[in-house]
């Protein structure tokens, strides 16, 4: 039995994208800027129309200061900006346009969408589903499995579970001990102090994880590799700071979120749905014209 394909879209990084990328003088009838909206519609939409995907889900974040990390580390993403109320507008605009397309959407208070997303794949890996995670963000690359799909739209990068460890320098089962190993300023993630990339990935080509690695501790400093006294000792100083990095940077799988086979069907959308859409949020003819392409009467 062939595994069917399931497209898992992280919103977040898109509509970003397109908030520093595109002019602030997109506004809809109201005058509130729209400029995100028009950038992640655009993405969706060629998306939808590139791959056709009989199965797909969008996750967003909802907050970054009330994920259960937070609990674990209050510093985990606090070197963050508050994202403006101008962006937050249009966060729930374009949940709201993914929706009227006909896709299904997630967003939680407590999980991140890195969090939905993993929560989805691994219900619908015991259906037989295969996965192609859209987006850059190298973290989710810890869910892959043999016949999965990393796709970086932007830079129309895509690669399969084998190729993961010449793109990241890691397999997949090891990205998130080297996030524990050597943090991640984007989300505030400490890791080792003094351990950088090329050290982690070292230290995981030699001891394979992160359990391994301390479990031989006593054989590091007198491995041979250039600093491995000094490596030895940071990892000793630091050993609760790693694991409580792995911990930040372990997705959560387990989100109460309702995903079936049949929620996640792309239904698709009606010209009435969106010009609806439209209507209500005031969006104009140009962002109408483009939505209006996916859809199929």
């Amino acid at each position: 039995m062939s595994k069917r394909v399931l497209y898992l879209v992280d919103a977040s990084i898109y509509i970003f994208r397109a908030w520093f990328s595109l002019p602030d003088s997109m506004v809809n009838t109201e005058g509130q800027p729209v400029n995100a909206v028009h950038g992640y519609a655009n993405f969706l939409c060629k998306l939808l129309q590139e791959v056709e995907p009989e199965y797909i889900a969008v996750a967003f974040d909802e907050s970054l200061q009330t994920s259960f990390r937070n609990k674990i580390y209050p510093a985990y993403k606090a070197n963050r900006e508050p994202a403006p109320e101008e962006l937050k507008n249009q966060f729930m605009l374009c949940r709201k346009l993914t929706e009227s397309l006909g896709v299904s959407t997630f967003a939680s208070k407590k999980y991140e969408a890195d969090d939905l997303i993993g929560t989805i794949a691994q219900r619908m890996r015991r259906n037989n589903f295969k996965m192609v995670y859209v987006t850059a963000d190298k973290d989710l690359s810890q869910l892959m499995r043999p016949g999965d799909n990393f796709w970086n739209v932007a830079k129309q990068q895509r690669h399969a579970y084998n190729d993961c460890r010449n793109v990241f320098g890691v397999k997949p089962e090891q990205m998130i001990d080297f996030l524990a190993l050597c943090g991640d300023s984007v989300d505030n993630i400490p890791g080792v102090r003094g351990i950088g990339n090329k050290t982690a990935i070292s230290l995981l080509e030699r001891y394979k994880s992160l359990d391994r690695l301390y479990k031989n501790i006593d054989a590091v400093k007198d491995d041979g590799f250039r600093g491995a006294k000094r490596i030895h000792v940071l990892l000793l100083e630091h050993h609760q700071q790693a694991l409580m990095s792995r911990k930040l940077a372990t997705i959560a799988c387990n989100a109460p979120i309702k995903a079936t086979v049949k929620t996640l069907q792309f239904s698709g959308s009606t010209s009435m749905r969106i010009n609806r859409f439209c209507n209500k949020y005031g969006l104009g003819e140009r962002l109408r014209k483009r939505l209006l392409t996916v859809v199929e009467e």
